[in-house]
Formats: structure tokens, C-alpha cells, sequence
């Protein structure tokens, strides 16, 4: 949120081209880096093209006839199409200068698929159908970030983030971009407005208005942490949610008047890092009270339950009863789960390998569970069920081949990185029924919780010195990967390189996990204090050289990044991270925002 560019894009991922998905990415095409030209390469853009007409095909098939066979523009006469369909209910709407469309929009399993026809468009005019482009509906929520993707530990960068979100909310949030050489102004896109298909008569020409914008939900901070940005009367920090429920719903209530989020009047927050249903109750009473001071109705203000911690996981049911008025969705969370469950089981003994994890017991039986929970809530068509992030932007093949698992699980909604893999995603919501899959799903046998307790120690901790080292540089390199552009650049979120240079698009829960790891492995003996740092110093000094020539640090033709082993009794973000692996058994469900927030106000004091 703190970041206008981002929010923007965030806020305009309902829509995107399909071809500039495909086209961009490594999605259908490999893209070589000795290949990479800046010209358009009609190779790869025939298979572009190849695959999207696959995609209508298989997703709006014509009653005849294929997509790649049709060789003019479509065209409308008396409100009739000259296309049939196999389904005629996917014919959604249309736009153009009749009989021409410039347009025809389609809806499978509740997406909307626009097919933009422009026979002068670069696109177009190589295209017998006249198709220039093909925008698919993608992002139809989106969460505007105010936890574990930011760094803000202050009033200044508090007052940032509030701001973007006021902004968002009136509908005026501008950015200046320049790419390319060239400069321009991001803005919130306009609704989409089509020609209904569904006319009355001939000469009924009824608009269809569609939002150009994802529905946006607030994800506020946890209960845990205070802020400096208030004091109270004894000098004491405001508790930062609370701060977070009273400034964010009030930037909301500006859409009341325009309704360009929220066509009902709603406010959505998403609460993460609620330990059971008396925390998510404090949320309850929180928002009532918010609601009472701004003079709102009675459950204006909506919840999403981040599902994250071994508490509300087990006590899941009596989690949703406690906000049954409010919620809107419950989401799973990988990384801090998986933190909490280390933590909660810190003394129990040491646990498995961070790569066991996903496979683990536990973790399936989690995964399922919270959407058998969420169903037997009566959630299906009515509330979101929510799967983790694909954390790797520039793997999309990957993503196409493995993330299509979320709705076969059950999942109406899942995370992804970027506006592109939306597009990308949405793919799978074509391919998959997630109504009809949720309707299979609940008459299964539901997750048993004697799965989700057991818990992941190692049967045999006997691993090899070689197995153990590998695990911690692992771990050591991601926690400075991210500490130190947290700590040295206030960056909350962003793609850092892994330790095998693949990028990552990390927040604050892959410390979390990490330093939990490390701290458990500690505790039992797995590792001792003296090989953790050697294990660090090497790590810092490969996180270094990962970042010293990372074109986000150039300014005036040299780097700006600080490295951290150019003296690590000095240096902040080294420090931080140290901390929070051999402070991690101490830490607050193994929470690392005390720590981060101390030492990055730490360093700006410094700056």
C-alpha cells in the first residue's frame, strides 16, 4: 500500500491481456535470455495466438464451427450475433459501431472473457479474425496491504500507506511512470460498459456496466504490535490494529458516495494472526466499536479470517461463528502456519526439514480441512475460501502446470505475485467448475484433526553434516535476503533471488518460518551458535553480490545497496537477522516484527 504504483496495479488486475500474458512470460514459450529482443518476434506471437484460440475453444466453443476457423469480424444484426455458441448463455454483451463489434464479451463458470477486434491493431491486421487482443477478467478481489508486505514502523510511513488507501477509496490515486523513455500517468481504470446481451427486443440496446476495478480488501495488522504514530495519555504506543480499524475504515467510507469498490456499502478488512475465536472475537467487538464512533451500520465492516495460526486452525468453526455476521473469507498461509507450528512446538523436539513440510501430514490435512470447514459453513457462492501465494513471478510454467490444484481443492480463491499471473491464473477457473468442485468435495469425509496435530519432529534427526549445513544456508540466505532490504531500504515486499538465484516475491513470513527453523535446530543440538554464524557471515557475503548490482540500487551510474559484510559488527540489518534466529525461541509466537520494527527505526535514526 505504500507503494502508489503497485496499489494501482494491484487495484486494475480485474483485467488483463491474455496475449501479453502468454506472450510475456514463460507461461506456453520458454524465454531465453541470449533470445530477449526488443522487437516482436511473430514466432512466438503465432503461438500465442495458437494457444488463445485453444483456450475459447475449449471454454466458449462455437456450436460448429472451431475459433480457428473463423475469418472476419463477427457481426450484429437486429440483436442477433452472426456466431452461435454450443452454450448460448456464454453470449454476455458486445460494443461497436453495429453491425461491427469492436467487442464480444462471454462468461464461462463466472468469469468474463472480452475479445477485442481491431483489423488496423498490430495484432488485428495480422489476424483473419480481426482479434487484437483477448482480455480476460482476473483479479476480482485484491488484498491492499498494510502488514507483512510493508515496512512501516513509524508515523511517516504509516501516514504513506493511509494515504494510497484514501486514495484508492475517492478514486483520484495517480502514479507517474516512465517506462521505455517514456512517462505517463497510471490511474484507477473506468468500468467496462457493453451492449446487453440479453435484449427485450430488437431495438433494446441496455447497457451491461462491469467493474474495471477488483473489489479491494484492507489487510490490517495483528493484535500484537503498537505503533509510535499515537501516543496515549501515558505516553504508551496505540495498539496498531487499532489504529489500522479506525484510519482504514475511515479512507472507506469515502466510496460510500461513489461506490467504486463496494457496490453494497461494505468495508473489507482482513485480519491476519488470530490465535482461536476469542482473538477473532476482539476483532468482532473492534469493528463494532469502529462502526459505533463513525456512525455506521451494524456489520458494515467485513472480515477475512487469515487462517495462519495452530489455534484458529483446530478451533476453525468456533473462528467463523465468532464474526458469522462479518466474514467474507478464510485463507491458508504456508509460511506463517507453518511458523506458528514450529514455535508452538518448540521444546517437543527438532523438526523435520523445511522441504518436508509441504509434504507432511499435517500441512494436507490442514489444507483440507479449511475448506471442508468453510463449506460446512455454507461458504460455497457466498464467501471466499482462499489458498497461499505462488511466490515465483517468473515461473509461470510451473504455476500453469501446479497452481490449477487450488480449485481442484476447493479453493474460490488463491494468491499470486503479479496483475500477469492473475491472467494466468484465471485460466484454471475456466478449466474448473470451483461451484461444482465444492460440491464434490463436500460429500467427502471430512479432515481428520488428529492429522493437524501431529506434530512434524523428525522421527531419526540423524542427517549428515553436509544435509544440516545446506538446510541452514538455505534458511540463513533467505532471512538476509529479506532483512536487509527491510531494514537498509524500508522495502516490505519485493522478488529477491532465492539461493539457486531464482527470483521470490517475499514478506515477512518467510522470516517467520526461517528463523523458527533455525532456532528449533538450535535448540536441540542439531546446529551449534558458532556454525549458525559461520553459516550467516557466508550467506551475507552471496546476498551481497546478489544485490550490489540489482538495478533497483543504481542511482547516478554507481550502487546505492549497503552491504552487510563490509562490516558485520556494524552493520543493522546483519544484526537483525542474527536476532532473530538466536532470539527466535523468545519471540512472540515467533513473530519478527519486534525485532524488524526496532531495528529499522534503528537505522533510519542512523541515515
Amino acid at each position: 500500500v505504500m507503494n502508489a504504483r503497485y496499489a494501482l496495479n494491484a487495484a486494475n488486475a480485474r483485467w488483463g491481456s491474455l496475449y501479453n500474458a502468454l506472450y510475456g512470460t514463460d507461461a506456453i514459450l520458454k524465454i531465453e535470455e541470449t533470445n530477449r529482443v526488443d522487437t516482436y518476434d511473430p514466432e512466438r506471437g503465432k503461438k500465442v495466438i495458437e494457444y488463445a484460440r485453444n483456450f475459447l475453444d475449449e471454454n466458449v466453443p462455437l456450436e460448429q464451427d472451431s475459433w480457428k476457423d473463423i475469418s472476419e469480424i463477427p457481426k450484429v444484426y437486429n440483436g442477433k450475433l452472426s456466431l452461435k455458441f454450443k452454450n448460448s448463455r456464454q453470449f454476455a454483451g458486445y460494443s461497436g459501431k453495429l453491425p461491427n463489434l469492436s467487442s464480444l464479451l462471454l462468461k464461462n463458470n463466472n468469469l468474463h472473457i472480452d475479445i477485442i477486434f481491431d483489423p488496423n491493431g498490430s495484432n488485428g491486421r495480422q489476424d483473419k479474425a480481426g482479434i487484437q487482443d483477448i482480455i480476460l477478467e482476473s483479479a476480482i478481489t485484491t488484498i491492499i496491504d498494510h502488514e507483512d508486505s510493508v515496512a512501516a514502523v513509524d508515523a511517516k510511513d504509516k501516514i504513506a500507506g493511509y494515504r494510497n488507501w484514501l486514495r484508492l477509496m475517492k478514486g483520484d490515486l495517480q502514479a507517474e511512470i516512465k517506462k521505455n523513455g517514456k512517462k505517463f500517468t497510471r490511474k484507477l481504470n473506468p468500468d467496462r460498459i457493453y451492449i446487453n446481451a440479453e435484449q427485450k427486443g430488437e431495438s433494446d440496446f441496455s447497457k451491461l456496466t462491469l467493474r474495471g476495478r477488483a473489489l479491494l480488501l484492507n489487510r490490517n495488522v495483528g493484535h500484537s504490535m503498537t505503533n509510535p504514530s499515537i501516543l496515549l495519555e501515558d505516553k504508551s504506543e496505540i495498539p496498531e490494529g487499532i489504529m489500522d480499524a479506525f484510519i482504514t475504515t475511515i479512507g472507506a467510507m469515502h466510496d460510500f458516495k461513489n461506490k467504486m469498490n463496494s457496490r453494497t456499502g461494505s468495508i473489507y478488512i482482513v485480519k491476519p494472526k488470530m490465535h482461536g475465536p476469542d482473538e477473532v472475537d476482539f476483532s468482532n467487538t473492534l469493528f463494532e466499536k469502529v462502526e459505533d464512533v463513525l456512525s455506521l451500520n451494524r456489520h458494515t465492516i467485513k472480515i477475512g479470517i487469515m487462517d495462519e495460526e495452530r489455534r484458529t486452525t483446530v478451533n476453525l468453526k468456533e473462528c467463523i461463528r465468532a464474526a458469522k455476521n462479518r466474514v467474507v473469507f478464510i485463507n491458508t498461509g504456508f509460511l506463517d502456519r507453518t511458523g506458528d507450528e514450529i514455535h508452538t512446538s518448540m521444546e517437543a523436539g527438532p523438526m523435520i526439514p523445511k522441504v518436508e513440510m509441504k509434504k507432511s501430514t499435517w500441512m494436507s490435512t490442514y489444507e483440507d480441512w479449511n475448506v471442508d470447514i468453510g463449506l460446512a459453513c455454507g461458504f460455497s457462492k457466498i464467501a471466499q475460501i482462499g489458498k497461499g501465494m505462488w511466490a515465483m513471478p517468473d515461473k509461470m510454467e510451473d504455476m500453469m502446470s501446479q497452481k490449477i490444484n487450488h480449485p481442484k481443492a476447493g479453493a474460490n480463491c488463491a494468491w499470486v505475485p503479479s496483475p500477469t499471473a492473475a491472467t494466468l491464473h484465471a485460466i484454471h477457473y475456466h478449466k474448473i467448475d470451483v461451484f461444482e468442485q465444492q460440491k464434490k468435495i463436500s460429500s467427502r469425509s471430512s479432515a481428520k484433526l488428529s492429522n493437524i496435530l501431529k506434530i512434524p519432529v523428525a522421527d531419526r534427526p540423524n542427517w549428515e553434516m553436509k544435509d544440516i549445513t545446506k538446510e541452514l544456508e538455505n534458511n540463513a540466505q533467505g532471512i538476509l535476503g529479506y532483512v536487509v532490504r527491510w531494514i537498509n531500504h524500508g522495502e516490505g515486499c519485493s522478488k529477491i533471488p532465492d539461493i539457486n538465484n531464482i527470483g521470490l516475491m517475499e514478506d515477512r513470513a518467510t522470516l517467520r518460518i526461517s528463523s523458527q527453523h533455525i532456532a528449533n535446530w538450535l535448540l536441540h543440538g542439531i546446529c551449534n551458535p558458532e556454525q549458525v554464524m559461520q553459516v550467516m557471515r557466508k550467506m551475507a557475503k552471496i546476498v551481497d553480490k546478489q544485490n550490489i548490482s540489482d538495478p533497483a540500487y543504481k542511482r547516478y551510474g554507481r550502487s546505492t545497496y549497503e552491504a552487510m559484510s563490509s562490516n558485520f559488527d556494524k552493520s543493522i540489518a546483519f544484526k537483525a537477522a542474527c536476532d532473530l534466529i538466536f532470539k527466535g525461541r523468545e519471540q512472540p509466537s515467533g513473530y519478527t516484527e519486534p525485532i524488524l520494527h526496532s531495528k529499522r527505526i534503528e537505522k533510519k535514526s542512523s541515515d
